[in-house]
């Protein structure tokens, strides 16, 4: 396959950008991916720094050229197309992305995934490390991030503090997945219990469906966190379907466990707080993406997923 020779090479772990695009033309020009916007009197081009960066959203009213597709996959960036806003990925009921094609990635990390995957209980073993490392990354997050602090987001609250202690404890309990899923989903609940007292949303339900900014702020998040769960999968070689704790039928339903990683400590309480703000979706969009660089969100996804493919721990 043709290789750009002047792109500077970038680790996916440590790229910057997401883009998510809407009523503009994406297209290559003078050895760059550029998007076209059409105002009255003149059209205006802006510059896509494709090297370090992870994956582009195009949403309504967009289009792109064979040409910028070559550009991107040489450059190694996923590309999926989406509804207004983010979301939803325009592949049915699943998570699946454009993935750049490429014969030269990785192969021990899926040949150590695919070496536990079909055993069941080690399948479950690695869901469980997977919970645990969520909950600590929750905590370190909350614990550093002054801007939730200053928001009333404490991981010494007792309520809190109450809650993952529970799951923490819970977790190697689990005698089968369909018993973490019970149990991470109470989590889930009494997370966003928090989330709406301490952003004073006390009305607020979980609805995928509703219109209200904190439900519509969740969304949007999750599948920015799909984006770089699809990246980092797709650098790795692993495909999505090899999951270990989401639905078996859904051919994307790893992304969906990697992306649980860093959505509690991260997009959760930002959600709240956007809403609780009024926030517009670009701003939200943006505080998202400046949290998960501040926080090395796709450092940490990268990690949880190698350390579990070469783990030699098994009996």
């Amino acid at each position: 396959m043709e290789q750009l020779t002047d792109l500077k090479a970038i680790l996916h772990s440590k790229r910057a950008n997401i883009f998510y695009l809407e009523k503009c033309r994406v297209m290559q020009k003078d050895g760059r991916v550029l998007y076209l916007t059409e105002a009255k009197d003149e059209n205006y081009y802006w510059n896509i720094p494709i090297a370090n960066t992870t994956v582009i959203l195009l949403g309504t009213g967009t289009s792109i050229t064979q040409a910028a597709m070559r550009m991107l996959a040489s450059a190694g960036v996923l590309v999926g197309f989406c509804g207004g806003g983010g979301t939803p990925l325009f592949t049915g009921s699943e998570i699946e992305w454009l993935t750049p094609q490429s014969e030269y990635r990785p192969t021990d990390y899926v040949q150590g995934w695919l070496g536990f995957w079909f055993d069941e209980s080690k399948r479950l073993t690695v869901a469980k490390t997977f919970q645990h490392a969520r909950i600590n990354f929750l905590q370190r997050v909350w614990e550093k991030d002054r801007d939730l602090k200053a928001e009333g987001f404490f991981t010494d609250d007792a309520a809190l503090s109450t809650a993952l202690d529970n799951y923490t404890l819970q977790i190697p309990c689990a005698v089968k997945v369909g018993d973490l899923l019970q149990k991470e989903a109470l989590l889930t609940k009494q997370l966003y219990r928090y989330a709406a007292k301490a952003t004073q949303l006390s009305n607020f339900t979980r609805e995928r469906e509703a219109t209200d900014l904190a439900n519509g702020f969740l969304n949007h998040g999750n599948y920015l966190a799909y984006g770089i769960a699809a990246t980092t999968l797709w650098v790795l070689g692993i495909p999505h379907g090899f999951a270990v704790m989401h639905g078996k039928t859904r051919r994307g339903a790893l992304v969906f466990d990697v992306a649980d990683l860093i959505k509690d400590a991260i997009v959760l309480p930002w959600a709240f707080i956007s809403a609780k703000e009024k926030a517009t979706e670009q701003e939200f969009r943006q505080q998202i993406l400046q949290k998960f660089t501040e926080h090395k969100a796709l450092d940490f996804m990268f990690e949880q997923v190698k350390q579990q493919a070469l783990r030699v721990d098994w009996p």
